[in-house]
């Protein structure tokens, strides 16, 4: 059995993040994504343990003043967070344990679990980017522009990460990312 860890996989909207993810979990048998806790109400189809775990405020602010947390935002007036115990006992269990999270949240994640490996997925360049977002064609061109200015400030952390992957090309961009895990999972 391997040892287990702590991957963050952090970057800007659009960059590929839960596609490389998914295509991790492909070819790694051990890795397991941790499910993050939300107030946010359910969306149709969205299972709890499964898409999210829903919490009502209440219990959120228990789980906050009791540290369950091992990293935790408001996002729009909904919190999202990440729960202490069930990462821990994965890693524990030998599993290789994917927090797809933003970059606040990664350096939370930092501070508490010094020994996790850091992931930032930076997009080709800003153009690359642009076009990607409306391309999905999921949101209005003001919603772009607050996402192309949330990237900007996301890559200037990047040099704080322990490896940087330019998802340009998706088979180049798994391969350098599975190899990461296996490394250090191998150590």
């Amino acid at each position: 059995m391997r040892k287990g860890n702590l991957f963050v996989i952090s970057g800007p909207s659009g960059a590929g993040k839960g596609t490389l993810v998914k295509r991790l979990l492909e070819r790694i048998p051990d890795a397991w994504v941790s499910v993050s806790a939300t107030t946010r109400a359910p969306r149709p189809g969205e299972i709890d343990g499964v898409h999210y775990f829903f919490l009502n405020e209440t219990r959120f602010d228990e789980l906050i003043a009791s540290h369950g947390f091992l990293e935790w935002a408001d996002v729009h007036g909904k919190r999202y967070g990440t729960l202490k115990r069930t990462v821990l006992e994965q890693i524990h269990a030998g599993k290789q344990v994917i927090l797809e999270i933003d970059v606040q949240g990664a350096f939370q994640v930092r501070k508490l679990v010094p020994e996790a490996a850091l992931v930032f997925i930076e997009p080709p360049s800003l153009e690359e980017l642009r076009r990607r977002l409306e391309g999905r064609g999921t949101e209005d061109a003001e919603a772009v522009e607050r996402r192309m200015k949330t990237a900007e400030a996301e890559l200037a952390c990047k040099d704080r990460y322990d490896k940087v992957l330019v998802n340009d090309d998706l088979d180049v961009a798994t391969d350098e990312l599975v190899a990461f895990v296996n490394e250090r999972a191998e150590r």
